[in-house]
């Protein structure tokens, strides 16, 4: 029966049914800084990694990877919260930083050019007790005149 279950999981990860799904948004902080907000919404019993494992011999890390950043430049580092927890992995035999539940992932970015949107995509492995899934990746596009 686990390994029916586990096959299904996998159809359905193929398939474009995934336990987390993104949104992105940018919220305006002053005329030329704005913060990109990605929120992870990761279903019950399934986790997603921090962006600042200690190294990458096990899960991988949740990262955002820009297309260009032609019209802005990133200030500071990415911040995340949410339900966080750095704990003993027995499936990877490491430590690791889990993420359940909602993460919010924030950066903060000063803007030369309105008129670009910016874009790229998050790549994040889920993972619950028995199983990981694929690493996957989600493309964005944050348009900030819709913020203003």
């Amino acid at each position: 029966m686990h390994f029916l279950l586990s096959l299904l999981s996998l159809f359905s990860f193929f398939h474009g049914k995934s336990p987390v799904t993104w949104t992105s948004e940018s919220v305006k902080i002053n005329s030329n800084e704005y913060n990109l907000v990605f929120t992870a919404n990761i279903e019950d019993g399934w986790n997603i990694y921090s962006q600042y494992l200690k190294n990458d011999e096990g899960p991988v890390r949740t990262s955002i990877t820009y297309d260009s950043k032609d019209g802005y430049e990133l200030i500071g580092k990415n911040e995340e919260t949410g339900e966080i927890k750095k704990i003993m992995d027995e499936m990877f035999g490491m430590e690791v930083i889990k993420i359940k539940h909602k993460g919010t992932f924030t950066q903060r970015i000063k803007v030369s050019n309105l008129s670009k949107p910016i874009s790229g995509y998050i790549e994040f492995m889920c993972c619950n007790e028995q199983q990981c899934l694929p690493p996957r990746q989600i493309n964005f596009t944050i348009d900030l005149k819709a913020a203003n």
